[in-house]
């Protein structure tokens, strides 16, 4: 196998590089202890949007709109598993239900579940720290 090294991205690279993917780790708080939920996502702009189900761990994390949001951190990434070669993303910033009917109904038709459980919300993250690298083949 041949060296790798990696190298870091500025938040401008590592935004397009979470655009190219659709699956990505959702990691909150759960009853004071850390959780991880794979979701399927889009991002806009800078942010990141994703659904979610009535009832679900992360229904949790719809903050009402007189608070600021709910801290979360999103990862995602494109490892080759042979190579080891590839990219990762991780973005930390708040959470917030998208309360806008039209955004909601615009975000149902282009994120479509990968569960057979109907979305009921949409949920808006924010970054505020934006880290990534990738792995690459040593010069």
């Amino acid at each position: 196998m041949s060296a790798r090294h990696m190298r870091e991205v500025d938040r401008a690279e590592a935004l397009r590089l979470l655009a190219t993917v659709s699956l990505g780790r959702l990691v909150f708080t759960q009853h004071a202890l850390p959780a991880v939920r794979p979701v399927n996502h889009l991002v806009e702009g800078e942010d990141i949007v994703i659904r979610i189900h009535e009832g679900g761990a992360l229904a949790s994390l719809a903050a009402p709109a007189d608070v600021p949001g709910v801290v979360v951190a999103y990862e995602a990434d494109a490892i080759d598993p042979d190579t080891h070669l590839g990219w990762s993303v991780v973005v930390t910033g708040y959470a917030r239900a998208v309360v806008d009917a039209e955004e909601t109904d615009r975000y149902a038709d282009l994120l479509r579940p990968w569960v057979g459980q109907p979305m009921t919300g949409t949920l808006r993250i924010r970054p505020d720290l934006v880290t990534g690298f990738r792995l690459e083949a040593a010069p």
